[in-house]
């Protein structure tokens, strides 16, 4: 019989395509399958397939609210979550947390601007407004229910240029744009996940992996835990085939110079997929809790009750 099919969305950046390549193989941008093994998955899939799908982060956040979602499995800013709680669950893997480090805001050189209380008021090229980041920075300068900034949303791709163009006052900078707006000639303010940290003792929480409550229903008990041991797997066997993962970033490298230089990539996924990829434990369940209730009790995000990870 053939096993059904489940729909993982991720975002396009390096250190989802290195999480969840083990759950299909190595296949290229057109999705053809290499020759041999290492085109067939890396570990046991739970009974399941599937399909694997890079979609810009606050897309996935729109759709992940959607009670028409056509995903099983989707990644998901941390901030958008306490809406969609009752429709999906958390997994303990695949999650990105900033350990001291985190988004970027950044200015052009010769701007005037050199503390972070010097943004309040500006004009700030965002990523989306559900995203972590966006919660960040809110968190950082609002004051009661205000934000102190008006956010211009953008793709994440496009802050930079926005910045570097003078079409925004200053940027959020996600992805791997935190370790090269050098180049474009911006300046770092604030780090927001070295903010966090050193004002909370704890991680930035940025990105979830979250799996449909439903799938016990559609394909019998269970058939949660057996999902979210398979994204486990898949997590770790990337961690632990390092060069495995590289080679794969290389097939996806077109449009993406970026991934072909060696020395960022595995300073990017040093960051990104990390020991709380594999599992968040307790600091990551204590760092969710915190984020969330702050940012419910300034109005920014909807209340959740007690976090749970599968």
């Amino acid at each position: 019989m053939t096993p059904p099919t489940l729909r993982l969305a991720h975002s396009p950046d390096s250190d989802d395509l290195v999480m969840w390549w083990p759950l299909t193989g190595m296949r290229g941008p057109d999705g053809v399958a290499v020759a041999g093994a290492m085109g067939t998955p890396r570990v046991d899939t739970g009974g399941f397939r599937f399909d694997c799908e890079g979609v810009d982060v606050e897309a996935l956040n729109r759709e992940a609210s959607s009670p028409e979602c056509g995903f099983d499995i989707t990644a998901i800013s941390a901030a958008a979550y306490p809406a969609i709680a009752g429709r999906w669950a958390i997994t303990r893997c695949g999650g990105s947390f900033g350990e001291g480090y985190g988004p970027r805001v950044v200015v052009r050189e010769g701007s005037g601007v050199q503390r972070p209380e010097d943004l309040r008021g500006l004009r700030i090229a965002v990523p989306g407004t559900r995203t972590s980041a966006y919660l960040a920075l809110s968190l950082l300068l609002g004051e009661g229910a205000g934000r102190g900034f008006e956010g211009v949303p953008m793709l994440f791709s496009e802050v930079p240029g926005a910045v570097a163009e003078g079409r925004a006052d200053a940027g959020l900078l996600i992805h791997e744009a935190q370790l090269t707006h050098g180049s474009l000639g911006l300046r770092e303010v604030v780090d927001l996940g070295a903010w966090w940290t050193d004002t909370r003792g704890l991680p930035l929480p940025l990105g979830l992996n979250v799996v449909r409550r439903d799938l016990d229903g559609r394909y019998g008990p269970g058939s949660c835990a057996r999902v979210a041991a398979a994204l486990s797997a898949s997590v770790r066997y990337a961690v632990e085939h390092g060069r495995e993962s590289r080679d794969y970033l290389l097939l996806h490298s077109a449009g993406r110079p970026e991934w072909r230089d060696p020395d960022l990539v595995d300073r990017y996924l040093a960051m990104y997929v990390s020991r709380l990829s594999v599992d968040m434990g307790e600091a990551g369940v204590a760092a969710l809790h915190r984020f969330f209730s702050e940012g419910a009790a300034r109005g920014y995000i909807g209340p959740v009750g007690g976090v749970e990870a599968i």
